[in-house]
């Protein structure tokens, strides 16, 4: 044996909430994804384009099948059941094969922040990748000034792990960040 692990294709999954489903993005979703990542907060946390933001249609059909097929994660939309709008993205990047280890990161709309709907979407999100898919431990890495993040690990049931120092960028600059983690033990 010689200890590679084979290249997996990531799950194509969707998770309901009683608030929202997560699902794949489609191409129809590139309008609201736009919108999610071209908002002043969200450009401020996450490492996008100093001037613009995603390319939203590649985003949502090239890039999310791309991921997808080698194996390294997905892209998702977090759509608010009582309106069937899509209020937010989910995605999942650096997975490890081996360890049974996935990143989460996400982005909500204005207009959905504060309603425990990011915490809600990343709590099933991570539960459906460890209870259905074998995952052993789901991580989300946050920049350590981001407060509102911080809650929705809280409140998503992820465990606060440590620092690590320099390990990321931000609009800012470099930045240390964050790892958080959710694991089956958490289920308990």
């Amino acid at each position: 044996m010689s200890g590679e692990v084979a290249v997996r294709r990531f799950p194509r999954l969707t998770v309901s909430t009683p608030r929202a489903h997560v699902r794949p993005l489609t191409a129809a979703d590139a309008g609201a994804v736009h919108e999610v990542f071209a908002d002043k907060q969200t450009l401020r946390w996450l490492p996008l384009p100093q001037r613009g933001t995603v390319d939203a249609v590649r985003w949502c059909t090239e890039q999310a099948q791309e991921r997808r097929d080698s194996g390294s994660g997905d892209h998702y939309g977090v759509v608010r059941r009582e309106d069937d709008l899509l209020v937010g993205c989910l995605w999942t990047k650096r997975t490890d094969w081996a360890c049974r280890v996935t990143e989460v990161s996400y982005a909500m709309a204005p207009e959905a922040r504060g309603f425990g709907l990011a915490a809600e979407a990343v709590d099933a999100l991570a539960i459906a990748l460890l209870l259905e898919h074998g995952f052993h431990r789901v991580e989300v890495r946050v920049a350590p000034g981001n407060i509102a993040s911080r809650r929705v690990m809280e409140k998503a049931g992820f465990s606060y792990e440590g620092l690590l120092r320099n390990a990321g960028y931000v609009q800012g600059g470099r930045s240390d960040l964050e790892v958080w983690s959710f694991v089956p033990a958490d289920l308990r």
